[in-house]
């Protein structure tokens, strides 16, 4: 049986106990679906845009070790931090967002030259969050254990409640697992996410890091654990090759990464930070996995 602790009370707030968040979001294993969430953020080709002109993402060897730090940092203070750090994390975070701005020179997708982009768009903030939400409750579900459809639910609404910190209208944000499904399904026809040159030079930089490219066992894992979890439409849309036997090996590696999980001591398994959340009891927290 679960432990007590992981039942979800319908008359609690998201943002005064966020149980199903910290539960996610304190498990190391996760960083084995940050490669899809920004796969699928880069098909959005505002979104592949503006981290092409503006992130250190591509500055190199070190760059995308030191964005995913951050990315990190972020996430942990927000689901385990007191209010006064979730304000600091949610002002340095828009703080970033305040340089992300610029206008296309060329199409992308259906967006033509001279549209303009600005990293507080209310839509790319969804995008993002949505596709955070999509492939941290996929990889939870591979790499520790399956999730019941009231915890889904309290994860997007616990995680919605950042809205307001960075901007975000109310209703913009999906607060079910029904609603996120709704959400990517609208979105992946509405023909705004196109898999563009930008994003394909990116997703290989991605995949296959300067310095790493050499190391096979490690850019295959890279590109196993990523690709395993996109939708089937976008992985096609790159031109990744997928074949039963990439199938097969991402279903090894999450029968071995859940069954290895409990032999691994909790101060490797877990984030110092929800260790110590743990420790001291609920929290008033905000929570929200963010890039």
């Amino acid at each position: 049986d679960r432990p007590r602790e992981d039942a979800v009370s319908p008359d609690a707030s998201p943002l005064d106990v966020p149980v199903v968040s910290a539960k996610i979001h304190g498990e190391v294993v996760l960083l084995l679906g940050w490669g899809s969430a920004i796969l699928l953020q880069f098909a959005h080709p505002l979104v592949a845009r503006g981290v092409a002109d503006h992130s250190g993402f591509r500055q190199g060897l070190l760059a995308p070790w030191r964005r995913l730090h951050r990315t990190l940092h972020a996430m942990v203070t927000l689901t385990f931090g007191g209010p006064d750090e979730v304000a600091t994390t949610a002002r340095a975070i828009n703080a970033v967002h305040d340089r992300v701005h610029g206008t296309l020179v060329e199409a992308e997708g259906s967006f033509p030259a001279g549209t303009r982009y600005t990293a507080h768009d209310p839509a790319l903030l969804g995008w993002v969050h949505a596709t955070c939400l999509y492939a941290f409750l996929r990889a939870y579900e591979l790499y520790v254990a399956p999730l019941r459809d009231d915890e889904k639910d309290r994860y997007c609404a616990e995680s919605s409640a950042v809205a307001p910190l960075l901007g975000i209208p109310d209703g913009v944000l999906p607060r079910s697992q029904a609603e996120l499904d709704a959400y990517l399904a609208r979105r992946l026809a509405s023909g705004e996410i196109v898999v563009t040159a930008t994003a394909r030079r990116l997703a290989g930089e991605l995949l296959a890091p300067p310095g790493v490219r050499h190391l096979w066992p490690l850019t295959w894992l890279l590109r196993v654990t990523a690709l395993g979890l996109l939708p089937q439409s976008v992985r096609e849309a790159y031109g990744f090759r997928w074949t039963a036997r990439h199938r097969r090996a991402l279903g090894v590696l999450g029968w071995l990464v859940r069954h290895g999980r409990p032999l691994v001591p909790p101060a490797l398994r877990r984030w110092p930070a929800a260790r110590a959340s743990r420790r001291r009891g609920p929290a008033r927290a905000f929570a929200r996995p963010v890039l």
